[in-house]
Parts: C-alpha cells; sequence; structure tokens
C-alpha cells in the first residue's frame, strides 16, 4: 500500500511541477519576448501537433556537446532514455548501451535519414551503429519517439520507441569549417568540412574526421577515421539528394567486471594489454588448477583432436593466482572491436501534379568487422597458451524505400513500403599468438590465417513492409489513422558445420494498426493520446534469435515459435508559449511472446535449450519535460520520467516446471526514476551550460538479487566566441569525478548472483576544442 502512495505521490508531485513551471513561463512570457539577444532556436522540440510523445534534439544543441559525441548521447536527457556508455563521447560500442521505457536496444527502431540501421546492437547483423556513418557536426537533428514511431519508420524490430537520425543540409555558398579538440588521455580531434552550392542550383559538402584516445585506465587506444558527403540537386520541381559515408574505426576493449572484482581488484583493474608476461602466468596457473583449454567444445577434426595437450602444463607457475587476483577471468590480456563501413544512397523527391508527392530512396550498406580476445581458454598450436579468438562480420545489404503523400484537402493521405536484401556472413575463428615471450599480434589491426574456424554461416534476410497512414484534419481535433505490416523471411546455410542449425523462419504480420488524435484546448495547450501495435522480426545470428540452437532445437520450434510483440496505450498534454514549452504523459505498454532460451519438452527427452516463448511483460509510466526561458539569457531545461516494468510470467520448461520465478521481479537495467537538468547561458558572445543526470538502481539480474547503485552525474561546458565563425570551447565530462557502473548487461544477464557484466564509467574528462569557418 505505501509503495503505491508513493508512486501516486511522485505523480501528482511531478505533475504540479510542471504546471507550476508553466505558470512561471506565462508570467515570464513578455519579458522573454522583449530580449532580442536572446537565441531563438529551439533546442528541444516537443512534438507539437503529433499524437504521440516525440522530441527532437536539434543541431543547436548537439554542437555545444563535447565535440565527437554521439548522437545517440545528445538524447540521453529526453525523458524515459536511458543511455549507458563507458567513455565519454558515447561511442564505445561494446559499452554503449541505450532503452527507452524498458525496451533494451535490440527492440527499438533506429534510422539515418530514412535508411535503417538495424538495432544497433554490438554485433549487428543488419545494420550499423550511428556513430560509423554520420559525424556529429553533420547532424542535423534527432527525432525519439518513446513510445512508437511513425508508421512509414523503415524497422522490423522496434517494439518500443524510435530514434530516426537526420543529416544537414548542405549550404546554398561556400563555406569551410574546422575543429580540432584536445583533452584528457591524449585524446586528439579534427574534423573539417567544405561546401559549395548555388541558391537555386547544386549543393554539397564533403567531411573528414579523425579522433583518437587512450583508454582512461590499463593500455591501449580507441580512434575512427569518418568521410561524410552530401549533395542535393534540384531539377525542376523535382530535388535529387545523395549520401556517402566511409568509416574505420578500432577500439581496444576494458575489462568487463563483476561487484566481486571491483570489491576485491578496484575500478582501475583493467586488461593486461602492455604485460604479456602475467598474462601468460594467468593461463598457466589455470591450467595447472583447472585443465581447462577444450571447455568451448572444440570438436577433434583438422588436427585438433588432441586439444589440451596443445599447451603443455607450466609447474613452475604453481596454482595460485598473484595479488588479489582468483581466476583467469579476472584479467585478459587485451580485447578490441574493429568495423569498417561504407553506406551510400541515392533518393529524389518529386511532385506528380498538385496534390500527390512522391519521395523515394535506395541505399547500400557494406561492413566488415570483427570482435577480438585474448582467450586462455584455447591455446595456440605452438604451445602458447593463448590465442586470438574472434567472431567476424561482413554485411552486404541494399534497399529501397518510398511513399506517396497525397493531399485529399481534410485528409493526408500516405501509402508507402520498404524492401532489403540483407546478406550476413558470421565465423568464429582462432588464431596463433607468437610465443610465451612476445604475441606477435597488435588486437589493432586484422589478424590472418587462422589455424580453427569453429563454425561458419551465411544468413540471407529478405524484408518486405508496407504502410497506410491517414490524417484527417477536424479543425481543433486532429486523427491519425494507419497500419503497417511485414514479412521478413530468415535464412541460415552453414559454410563450416557446427552445432548450429540450418533452415528458414520467417516473421509475417500484415497488420499492425495505430490511431492516435490530437486535440488543441487553446493556442498554447492540446492534448494527445494514441494505441499502437508491433511486431517484432526475427534475427539472423548464431549469437542471437532462432538460430543460437542446435539443429534439433530449431526443428523444434520453426513452426511454433510467435515474434514478440507490443500494444502501446499513450496520452498527454503539450503546452507552448515564446518562454514555456513542456510535456507530461503515461503510457502503458503491454509486451507480450516474450523470447528466451529453454528446455524444449519434458526434461527426460534430453532435448537442448532452445528459443521459446516465455511470458509477458508489463510496462506503465509517467513523463515530464520542459525548458523555460529565465531572462537575462539563463533557460533551464528538466525531464522526469517514472517507470514501473516487471515480467508478468515464471519462466517454465517443457514439463510446466517453474525455473525461473520472475513473476513480478523489475526488468533488467530499467531503473524506476531518472531525472535531467540543465541549466544554460548564452548572450550570443559567452555561452555555457552544467547538466545533471540521475537515475535509481538497476538490476542486472532477472530476480533482482544483484543490481548498481543509484548515481548523479554532472556535466558542463564553457565557451566563447570570438566572432561569427571564430569560437573556443571547454568541456568537462563527469565534472565531480563519481566513481560509477556506467554499462550493466555487457556480459549478459543471469537468473541470480554476481556475473562479470559491468563496465566502469569514465572518470572526469577535460577538453578544450577551437572552432573556425568562413
Amino acid at each position: 500500500m505505501r509503495f503505491h502512495q508513493l508512486r501516486a505521490g511522485v505523480l501528482i508531485g511531478a505533475s504540479l511541477t510542471c504546471l507550476a513551471l508553466a505558470n512561471a513561463a506565462h508570467a515570464e512570457e513578455a519579458a522573454a519576448a522583449a530580449e532580442s539577444d536572446t537565441p531563438a532556436n529551439e533546442i528541444v522540440v516537443y512534438g507539437k501537433g503529433e499524437t504521440r510523445q516525440v522530441q527532437a534534439i536539434s543541431s543547436e544543441d548537439i554542437v555545444t556537446l563535447l565535440p565527437g559525441t554521439s548522437p545517440l548521447k545528445a538524447i540521453e536527457k529526453l525523458p524515459s532514455v536511458n543511455f549507458q556508455s563507458a567513455d565519454p563521447f558515447g561511442n564505445y560500442e561494446w559499452s554503449t548501451r541505450v532503452t527507452i521505457r524498458s525496451f533494451n536496444q535490440n527492440q527499438l527502431g533506429f534510422t539515418f535519414d530514412g535508411i535503417p540501421l538495424g538495432d544497433m546492437t554490438y554485433g549487428n547483423h543488419n545494420g550499423l551503429h550511428i556513430s560509423r556513418v554520420i559525424s556529429p557536426e553533420n547532424v542535423g537533428r534527432v527525432e525519439v519517439s518513446q513510445g512508437a514511431g511513425t508508421l512509414g519508420t523503415q524497422s522490423t524490430n522496434n517494439l518500443g520507441g524510435t530514434v530516426e537520425n537526420f543529416s544537414r543540409d548542405p549550404e546554398d555558398r561556400f563555406a569551410a569549417d574546422a575543429a580540432v579538440t584536445y583533452g584528457s588521455n591524449e585524446t586528439m580531434r579534427g574534423f573539417v568540412r567544405l561546401n559549395a552550392g548555388s541558391a537555386n542550383g547544386a549543393r554539397g559538402y564533403v567531411s573528414y574526421a579523425y579522433g583518437s584516445t587512450d583508454k582512461y585506465k590499463g593500455k591501449g587506444m580507441q580512434d575512427q577515421h569518418m568521410v561524410n558527403a552530401k549533395l542535393v540537386i534540384p531539377i525542376g520541381a523535382a530535388e535529387v539528394d545523395g549520401w556517402v559515408s566511409y568509416s574505420d574505426r578500432r577500439e581496444q576493449d576494458y575489462q568487463d567486471m563483476s561487484l566481486d572484482m571491483l570489491e576485491r581488484l578496484g575500478y582501475g583493474s583493467d586488461n593486461l594489454y602492455g604485460d604479456w608476461a602475467l598474462a601468460i602466468k594467468l593461463a598457466d596457473i589455470a591450467n595447472n588448477i583447472d585443465s581447462f583449454n577444450n571447455t568451448t567444445g572444440l570438436p577433434g577434426a583438422d588436427g585438433l583432436s588432441d586439444i589440451t595437450g596443445l599447451a603443455p602444463s607450466n609447474p613452475s607457475a604453481g596454482t595460485v593466482f598473484p595479488g588479489d587476483y582468483k581466476s583467469v577471468d579476472d584479467a585478459y590480456y587485451d580485447a578490441a572491436g574493429l568495423r569498417k563501413d561504407f553506406v551510400a544512397s541515392l533518393g529524389v523527391k518529386a511532385p506528380l501534379g498538385d496534390k500527390v508527392n512522391l519521395s523515394l530512396k535506395g541505399y547500400y550498406h557494406n561492413n566488415r568487422g570483427m570482435g577480438l580476445w585474448a582467450t586462455p581458454y584455447v591455446p595456440s598450436p605452438n604451445g602458447t597458451p593463448i590465442s586470438v579468438r574472434t567472431t567476424e562480420y561482413e554485411i552486404d545489404r541494399g534497399g529501397i524505400f518510398g511513399s506517396l503523400d497525397i493531399d485529399l484537402g481534410s485528409n493526408q493521405v500516405s501509402v508507402g513500403g520498404w524492401y532489403e536484401h540483407n546478406e550476413f556472413n558470421q565465423a568464429r575463428r582462432f588464431y596463433a599468438l607468437a610465443s610465451r615471450t612476445d604475441p606477435g599480434f597488435s588486437f589493432r589491426t586484422y589478424p590472418k590465417n587462422p589455424f580453427y574456424t569453429q563454425w561458419e554461416f551465411d544468413f540471407t534476410t529478405d524484408t518486405l513492409q508496407y504502410f497506410v497512414a491517414d490524417k484527417i484534419d477536424l479543425g481543433s481535433l486532429k486523427v491519425n489513422l494507419g497500419w503497417k505490416g511485414f514479412k521478413v523471411t530468415n535464412e541460415a546455410d552453414a559454410v563450416v558445420q557446427a552445432t548450429y542449425p540450418e533452415g528458414r523462419i520467417k516473421a509475417e504480420d500484415w497488420f499492425q494498426p495505430h490511431v492516435g488524435l490530437v486535440y488543441e484546448l487553446t493556442d498554447n495547450a492540446e492534448v494527445f493520446a494514441g494505441f499502437t501495435q508491433s511486431t517484432r522480426a526475427y534475427a539472423s545470428a548464431t549469437t542471437t534469435g532462432p538460430f543460437s540452437t542446435n539443429q534439433a532445437g530449431f526443428d523444434a520450434i520453426k513452426n511454433t515459435l510467435k515474434p514478440e510483440s507490443s500494444d502501446t496505450y499513450e496520452a498527454g498534454l503539450r503546452y507552448n508559449t515564446s518562454s514555456f514549452n513542456g510535456v507530461v504523459g503515461v503510457y502503458l505498454v503491454n509486451f507480450q511472446n516474450r523470447l528466451q532460451s529453454v528446455a524444449v519438452g519434458s526434461s527426460i527427452q534430453g532435448n537442448p535449450s532452445a528459443l521459446q516463448n516465455v511470458g509477458s511483460v508489463r510496462s506503465l509510466g509517467f513523463e515530464a519535460a520542459g525548458d523555460l526561458k529565465l531572462g537575462s539569457n539563463f533557460s533551464l531545461y528538466a525531464s522526469y520520467s517514472y517507470t514501473d516494468a516487471t515480467y508478468r510470467d515464471d519462466v517454465v520448461d517443457g514439463d510446466g516446471k517453474v525455473i525461473s520465478p520472475i513473476k513480478g521481479k523489475t526488468l533488467t537495467d530499467s531503473p524506476e526514476h531518472m531525472a535531467r537538468g540543465e541549466l544554460a547561458y548564452d548572450d550570443g558572445k559567452l555561452f555555457g551550460r552544467v547538466g545533471l543526470n540521475w537515475m535509481s538502481e538497476r538490476y542486472f539480474t532477472y530476480l533482482n538479487d544483484q543490481s548498481v547503485d543509484a548515481r548523479l552525474l554532472a556535466d558542463a561546458s564553457l565557451g566563447y566566441r570570438f566572432t561569427d565563425k571564430i569560437e573556443l570551447q571547454l568541456n568537462a565530462t563527469n565534472l565531480f569525478d563519481k566513481q560509477y557502473i556506467a554499462t550493466v548487461g555487457s556480459g549478459g544477464y543471469g537468473d541470480s548472483g554476481d556475473r562479470q557484466t559491468l563496465l566502469v564509467g569514465a572518470p572526469r574528462q577535460v577538453f578544450v576544442t577551437l572552432k573556425a569557418g568562413f
């Protein structure tokens, strides 16, 4: 009873706070409007006229962040957005996580200029991370739909919200922009952009960015080369646009930690790169204790029938780990993520008469990448007790999407579709290291000549999606009606067979409806409400989805498995004046057919584990956000979100026996409370900003017996514009040097108990940037 009273108090208190801000804003409106030196650009746009919860972050907001910061980090101040990263830029992909309304990253939709980015997870099988397709300086805006994206969004995994990124348009003149950044941990970053164009002719830009930083603990480096180019050509009443980007990113990893490791080894503990002798010693001790080399299940093929004999024991190493180490998993020698991406698109927008507009775009994406790990579990054939284990990725995909927008007076009808063909190759390989005295290999390079390929698969995914939408204008009331549907076929073919299955499976749902309305109460206030049903397609990979079992397990589920789906209900109020903009909203999400690996059939049958539908999740919450112009060039932004997300069913096996009693437990990585605040100043010359980011406790076990504490972080920026084109900017992240856990779930989640799945957040970092242009 006390919990429900507390929850009601929180909701009422937050609502009254927003109303108080609105009243204060109304009182300040006349004074604020009179101040001509206050910047007119809106930093956060609250989706006026939309039938769903939606906000947009503008480029004016992004450029005040630390240069090179991911657009995803820019949206973390929006309500219900939980963003985590172990680095100050939000670009370190192994650590980057974003959840919205308790839906995790692979249940959200991501696009760039309409191009689908897939689920943006680390081992992405159908796209790429936004930090590898566009430099932050070229981002025009980022639009976040917390509940459901537009029906025309190119995504088949957005059970929850969508994040749509848009590039800035070229200017209609010759211009040049450059920036150079230097800061903590020998961080160096440079950016240059050349723009050319005319008011009525072609216009475009090309940019190059390079950034590098040493790791803030341990040894190693993370860097990236990025090239972007955009061209816009008007042809009569039509407009053609093209985009090309290339990225080469290499990042050496930080060590995944557990609570026990943090207690024993400290927050500064990391991989052993640079201390090969200690890495060898830990591997030798582990061999002497456990003789564990063959735990990976490598078969006795290809001359590897006696793998344990490849690493001779070293009795002199003993059986006691040095210092506070107690396991070979406490510190690996090194690990890294390597990614190369090429993205290109060509689009056209053209009127077809007075009442119809056509939009069409084709795109292509090629990726080559791998995740590397110095594994002490498989020795090199030369007797070195460590080898390089890789998971290798190659993506070759192309597609086309488009729409027809038809003006029928009070009805604005849109119909459109999307098709993509994706070929994804995934492999697990092992490469030898040189000797016990020298690894002879850099984890920043792509290894060659594997001594073993454990498995390799070709995955083919064909996606066909369509949508129909109608915006009905009834004066003060506007109604949105429509639906989308898709069919996604996933097929797996073995190149090098292991225990994983071959076969085909499809997710098909041709009717996923949306209905919404927005009613204008006054010139300044409106209410909105909506309902959306969404279905999520399956993943094509050995590491996730229906192909992450063996052949018998896949055959048992391929005809009965149901794709995950969600029903989202939301409603809210927006209030906008010249000095205050804000929104409050509530939502309820019912998430059905949740997928999890469990044993198939009765235990006596001895069937393997496979993906199964294990029940549902309910999420309900409250969101509020607002920005207020305080006068005298000051402004204030604040947001708050409350989320109650719980599992509605226990997980049971084929006999109906409960194997995971999670009913009523809170979802992993789903903080109940999040609050953000930001005070900014800008008089046209001097500008600055201080931001606070607080979130409550996060669980990293399904049974909620392990968690990380709440944390409060502060960032700040300060700058001065010497002219319209020359400015100096100082940025500080984690201003008060808080020691905290940034990412949970890097190594997955378990039912209970401590787990090596946490990543430490970056300490205080300080950077200075000089920007110039003409």
